[in-house]
């Protein structure tokens, strides 16, 4: 069995065949997008594209959109605010490895690490164009002004990032304020998306707050494995953030409870091992297992702000969703 085949059918199972076939129908359309600008200038933004992931992000646009149900027109155009959401994700992901100066994604050297800053600044600014394309055909401003809102939380967190690196001092409310930005506000936006292009509007809040949630919860999960899981699960070095200076939940609950982690320079950590040593030392003080508590913790709660409008059919795949969350990043 290919490990394309496994894919499937461990998402399938996880939010059903029908949702997972129309994931395709995402997949295939991100490949028109891209593969229609010239091939010379989106080869890496190709290779983005193919090194896959779990794309909860459409995930999310399609399940709030109800795609099950749409007419053929809303289908498309669920399809559509799919590819446009990911497409952001993707641009996010190459400028953060510019900026983090990163070798490794999924497993595979980066655009960054293949091709040089330039190219990678540059893939990652028509991947930001391409999606406000594909977006902007469909003539709904709800759909731009909820993508366009959450890119500019995205440049906000970013920048707040930038700001703390290398701070050890940073707090759990400059974090989780970050954290919503950087990360929350793109699954708020595609949880609206799927609700705007689905016909729905009057559930866009209500989605866009469940999305918001299990959108923190990411990020916490995300952190939680930067500190313990090998570089052969995330695709990444251990202790990434670490070595970019970025302080994460699991390094500030840590320091709570470490004094020498309190007084840590982040600058003197250099290498991978040395990274490595200071996660080890972060695990030992029980921070990693209560970040990650309370990402499900969050999880829990988003599970729990559905009004009787949402059919227990629609809640049962967007707890799927918001369970994979916190299971394994992509």
């Amino acid at each position: 069995m290919s490990g394309d085949t496994r894919a499937f059918q461990a998402l399938a199972a996880t939010v059903g065949e029908s949702i997972t076939a129309r994931l395709a129908d995402v997949e295939q359309r991100l490949t028109e997008i891209v593969e229609a600008r010239d091939p010379g200038a989106t080869a890496p933004a190709l290779v983005t594209l193919r090194a896959g992931g779990k794309r909860l992000r459409p995930l999310l646009v399609l399940t709030c959109g109800a795609i099950d149900d749409a007419t053929p027109e809303a289908a498309a155009a669920l399809i559509s605010a799919g590819a446009a959401v990911e497409l952001v994700h993707m641009a996010t992901l190459v400028h953060d490895d510019v900026l983090d100066d990163a070798d490794l994604r999924r497993g595979k050297p980066t655009v960054y690490a293949e091709n040089g800053r330039d190219a990678a600044t540059q893939t990652g600014d028509m991947l930001f164009a391409l999606a406000f394309m594909e977006l902007t055909a469909s003539g709904d401003s709800a759909q731009v002004r909820a993508l366009s809102d959450a890119s500019s939380g995205l440049a906000q967190g970013e920048l707040l990032q930038r700001e703390d690196a290398w701070d050890a001092t940073v707090t759990r409310e400059r974090y989780l304020r970050r954290c919503l930005l950087k990360t929350a506000r793109l699954f708020e936006a595609a949880a609206q998306l799927g609700a705007h292009a689905g016909g729905r509007p009057e559930l866009a809040e209500q989605f866009g707050s469940f999305g918001s949630k299990v959108g923190l919860a990411f990020q916490l999960a995300d952190d939680v494995l930067d500190v313990v899981a090998p570089t052969e699960v995330t695709g990444k070095t251990r202790g990434a953030d670490l070595l970019d200076g970025t302080v994460n939940l699991p390094l500030i609950v840590a320091a709570e409870r470490d004094p020498a982690l309190a007084d840590l320079d982040l600058r003197a950590i250099n290498t991978p091992e040395q990274a490595a040593n200071v996660c080890d030392r972060i695990a030992t003080t029980g921070a990693p297992d209560d970040v990650l508590a309370e990402a499900r913790q969050l999880v829990e709660e988003a599970k729990q702000m559905f009004g009787p409008e949402i059919s227990r059919a629609e809640r049962q795949v967007l707890s799927s969703i918001a369970d994979q969350a916190v299971g394994r990043n992509a």
